[in-house]
Order: structure tokens, then C-alpha cells, then sequence
């Protein structure tokens, strides 16, 4: 059974529906840009919005893989920290947004399936407290409040490409 067959209240259908809308407003950002706009630097910013979508697409699916089996899951594949931010020669803004999809589907099949109790130690970095725990309801806030973050990063820039905005 797939997520739209089933039918969802509660706190998942909160959870989907929040993070879906975030997700909304960031592909809708980048809608119409060419590849070139979306690789663009329109700010004193290192950002561009395809590095946006590279980077959210990349912290969803390592914090995915945490909710599944905890930091060392998390942390087993590399990850190209500097790259992220930016668009390869390489990369299309379609290709990108296709694997934003398919992380989002796989994110939000397990909203749908996890036990949201479930926690796991987070990963060693000085941003976390030491030996804290993240439950699968924090983590999935998490990825949340930095898809909206994110989502007000790509609405500045795209406004400084072409004047178009995201809500306006």
C-alpha cells in the first residue's frame, strides 16, 4: 500500500504535511530557472540554489538513514561538504530536483512506518550535546526546520536572480 492509499491523521499527517509544505516552497523557488540560474551565486553568499536543492537533498537522506539505524548508518557514506553547496559542471537543476524526489518519497515512506519513539545517539559534533539522543519524531523536526531554513536561503536568492519570489 502506498502513501496516498493510505489514510493518515494524527501527528504523521502533521509531519508529512509540514515537511511537504517546505519542500513545495523550495522546488517552487527554482521553478522555471535554467541551469546557469541555478548554479548562479546572486548573493555574497557561496549559495546557489541548485547547491541548495544538492544540500537539502543530501541532509534529508543522511537523516533518514539515522532514523533507520542511528549515527554509524548516518555516517557511512561520504559526503562532499564543500560540493554540496554548488553545482557541478555536471549537474542539472532537473536531475537534482528528480533526486530530491526520490529522497523525499523514501522520507516520507518511513514517516508512514517508523516507530516515532525510537531514538539513537547522535553523531559526534561539536554542534550536538554529548550523548544526546534523537528520537525519530525530533529528527524528522529537524529535517523540517532546515528544509524552511533552506527554503528562505533559495526565496533571497532567487529574488536576487530575477526578482521573482516565493510568496510574494
Amino acid at each position: 500500500m502506498t502513501i496516498s492509499e493510505r489514510v493518515l491523521t494524527g501527528e504523521r499527517a502533521d509531519l508529512l504535511q509540514a515537511l511537504g509544505m517546505h519542500r513545495g516552497f523550495l522546488r517552487h523557488t527554482v521553478r522555471g530557472l535554467t541551469d546557469a540560474q541555478a548554479a548562479a551565486r546572486s548573493t555574497a553568499s557561496e549559495l546557489c540554489l541548485g547547491g541548495l536543492i544538492k544540500h537539502v537533498t543530501m541532509v534529508e537522506h543522511r537523516w533518514a538513514r539515522f532514523m533507520v539505524g542511528g549515527a554509524e548508518a548516518m555516517e557511512s557514506e561520504p559526503v562532499d561538504w564543500t560540493g554540496m553547496f554548488r553545482m557541478a559542471d555536471d549537474d542539472t537543476l532537473a536531475d537534482l530536483l528528480a533526486r530530491y524526489a526520490e529522497t523525499a518519497a523514501r522520507t516520507d515512506e518511513l514517516i508512514t512506518t517508523l516507530d516515532l519513539d525510537v531514538s539513537h545517539p547522535l553523531p559526534v559534533a561539536p554542534w550536538f550535546e554529548p550523548g544526546a539522543s534523537w528520537s525519530v519524531r525530533r529528527t524528522l523536526l529537524h529535517v523540517i526546520g532546515e528544509t524552511a531554513q533552506h527554503a528562505g536561503h533559495a526565496d533571497i536568492i532567487r529574488e536576487s536572480i530575477d526578482g521573482a519570489k516565493t510568496m510574494g
